[in-house]
């Protein structure tokens, strides 16, 4: 019998979502009165963000497994607990020390919380066309919240003052406690005797910390590089010998899993390029003040949410995940390579509304990733899955960030070197990260065309789960392994 109180509990689960996607975007726009107010230098202000991206991405892994063993539902409680709380301090600051340290703990909580979502969905929707829905749902406040995030950030930052745009979570994290509460149902995990995998925590977490830390602050690389890969490559030979892994690599032998994971770590790379990069140009060539920036792209994140939410799960019960992944990767590729022949002095309805509304495929492929990403998971594994899946998204986002920014810069200075315009070099290098961002969202594609395969056999529309993954288990209990909903 389905759990009575999911669609309430998908609520709570996209609240929380919406608070920390919205946080990611929202400070972008009030760094320089933060600079300002707190007395950040230039080169400390990149903190803001680094202090917040490090310990999301670096922490996923571990909460998506201690989810697993202690329960879902205690991981994304307390996750937002320390979330909300730093969101307090945060607002609180009167100094860089303490920011960076609110930021840091906002990180941890938020990496918390995440890890756990898509594992406590695909155990409370159990038909096949209301988790698709779900999904979608989910995806579309997350998908929306980046963008609206810059608008908030600017209304926020100029009616009030800039501590508003952490004061804001307060009352919305206090909110999704109380009612997670009680529509979240209770699950006991296996229990940390079952995979409380020490020594593979560790490594896992200090190598992604290490390796996100070498790209975001660009110094010391190939030393703490090398560190950070030698990490990983220990974690993994501990996951091959380990009794309870952290990480089973059973999990990777899906090429549900496996595949979905690489496709999504290309195409958040390359889509990051539009929100961080677009907004650049539009400030820095067009002139832009950081509101207009926001409203500017408003019709990309109504497009995201539109699709998502209306669009994207009744064609992937029609014509099934992977399909509705390659349309909108299609999409995606065809708006950056739009974008890679910007012009210096651009029409915003000639030259950008296009390409905010060829965003619009984002909405098709983030459910569609998710869907595909735990489709391959077994129940048990699910939180696990969702740590992955959340893990690789943050991962694309650094290497996204830090790749395509150095490529725009590198050749804006060529430019100028060259004899042009300030203008025209960098315009110049923004077409250079757009077009390798194209080049990376087709690498996404050529991955779902070769490797997220329709099973043999297979007749029905939507994803179709591997044998024991989650979307099959949560739909039969097991005596050994009881759902969430059976277990409320």
């Amino acid at each position: 019998m389905p759990y009575p109180k999911r669609w309430t509990a998908l609520a709570v689960l996209s609240a929380a979502g919406l608070m920390t996607i919205l946080d990611g975007s929202i400070v972008t726009v009030a760094m320089p009165a933060i600079q300002q107010d707190v007395g950040f230098s230039p080169a400390g202000l990149s903190w803001m963000v680094n202090a917040y991206l490090i310990p999301f991405g670096g922490l996923l892994l571990l909460a998506g497994r201690l989810g697993d063993l202690i329960g879902r539902r205690a991981v994304f409680l307390a996750g937002t607990v320390v979330f909300t709380a730093a969101s307090l301090l945060a607002g609180l600051a009167a100094d860089p020390a303490t920011l960076i340290a609110a930021r840091f703990l906002q990180g941890v909580g938020s990496a918390m919380a995440a890890a756990v979502v898509l594992g406590i969905l695909v155990t409370l929707f159990t038909d096949p066309a209301e988790r698709t829905r779900a999904i979608a749902i989910f995806s579309f406040t997350g998908a929306a919240g980046a963008s609206i995030g810059q608008v908030l950030g600017g209304v926020l930052t100029d009616a009030l003052d800039w501590p508003w745009i952490f004061f804001i979570n307060v009352p919305i994290g206090i909110a999704t406690v109380a009612l997670a509460l009680t529509a979240l149902p209770r699950d006991r995990g296996a229990g940390l005797s079952a995979g409380a995998d020490v020594i593979g925590a560790v490594l896992v977490t200090a190598g992604l910390m290490l390796g996100i830390s070498t790209i975001v602050t660009e110094a010391h690389t190939l030393v703490l590089g090398t560190v950070a890969v030698l990490l990983l490559v220990l974690f993994f030979v501990r996951q091959a010998t380990a009794a309870n892994p952290l990480m089973p690599l059973r999990i990777l032998r899906s090429r549900a899993v496996s595949g979905a994971n690489v496709a999504q770590m290309l195409t958040v790379a390359g889509m990051f390029a539009f929100q961080v990069l677009v907004a650049l140009y539009m400030q820095n060539v067009l002139g832009y003040g950081a509101l207009a920036t926001g409203l500017a792209m408003l019709p990309a994140a109504v497009g995201i949410g539109a699709v998502s939410l209306f669009v994207s799960a009744p064609l992937s019960n029609r014509f099934g995940s992977r399909a509705v992944l390659l349309a909108g990767l299609v999409l995606l590729v065809a708006a950056m390579a739009w974008l890679s022949r910007i012009p210096v002095r651009a029409d915003y309805v000639t030259d950008l509304l296009p390409v905010m509304l060829l965003i619009s495929g984002g909405g098709l492929v983030l459910p569609a990733l998710a869907a595909l990403g735990m489709s391959g998971a077994r129940e048990s594994d699910a939180g696990l899955a969702s740590g992955l899946f959340n893990t690789t998204q943050q991962a694309g986002m650094a290497i996204g960030v830090a790749v395509l920014s150095t490529l725009a810069a590198s050749r804006t200075s060529e430019l100028v070197a060259a004899g042009w315009s300030e203008a025209a070099a960098l315009t110049g290098g923004y077409r250079l990260a757009f077009t390798v961002s194209a080049g990376l969202l087709l690498a996404a594609f050529l991955v779902g065309v070769a490797v997220l395969r329709r099973p043999a056999g297979s007749t029905g529309a939507g994803p179709t789960p591997s044998p024991g993954s989650a979307l099959s288990a949560a739909a039969a209990e097991r005596p050994e392994s009881p759902s969430p909903a059976a277990t409320a």
